[in-house]
């Protein structure tokens, strides 16, 4: 794919993931980290913190970067969503903060469908665990909780177990069928039907 239609599939993962973001009642507020000026822009928008990181830095420095920020704001748990996962929804969010512990520490991972990766992560506090997204990140994420005592599950969602990262993760994203802007994007792009 040219790169120009790259960035505008980013978008239209970012716009799904946002939106479901936005909607979730667990959600006291919403943040996005970037260093895109338009993402920034329609985080604001949206009526998301915008939290830039100036420059990549990176995917667990960007988080770093916005849990630092947000737990100055005074956020006690705070679920990360990437924004390769379009397909997921407000109450995949909202079942991800449920699946804390009611009470006390936590750490909740959503994992990706081969079940390696990590592709939602909710850490009560904020700073339960550093993130360690990158290959084998989910048992990276579950050693991380166990070298500092804190309880941590895992959750198996559909939706969000789907990310976008190969050829084959886009065919089966075009097989499942969605009514995202990713799904609109790829269709016009005559990669997956009208």
């Amino acid at each position: 794919m040219p790169a120009a239609e790259r960035r505008t599939l980013a978008e239209a993962m970012f716009r799904d993931v946002l939106a479901a973001a936005m909607g979730a009642r667990n959600a006291v507020r919403v943040a996005v980290v970037t260093s895109d000026s338009c993402l920034l822009d329609i985080a604001r928008a949206a009526g998301a913190i915008a939290v830039d990181e100036e420059y990549p830095r990176g995917l667990n420095a960007a988080i770093a970067t916005a849990t630092a920020s947000l737990k100055s704001l005074g956020a006690t748990a705070i679920c990360t969503v990437l924004s390769d996962v379009p397909m997921t929804t407000s109450a995949d969010i909202d079942a991800a903060f449920d699946a804390l512990p009611p009470a006390g520490d936590g750490v909740v991972l959503v994992p990706s469908r081969d079940f390696s990766g990590t592709n939602i992560i909710c850490r009560r506090p904020a700073t339960a665990i550093p993130t360690c997204f990158g290959r084998m990140s989910l048992v990276r994420h579950l050693d991380e909780a166990r070298v500092r005592g804190i309880p941590a599950s895992v959750l198996r969602l559909a939706r969000p177990a789907l990310d976008l990262d190969t050829t084959a993760d886009l065919a089966e994203f075009v097989r499942r069928g969605s009514g995202t802007h990713t799904q609109n994007h790829l269709a016009r792009l005559g990669i997956a039907p009208h």
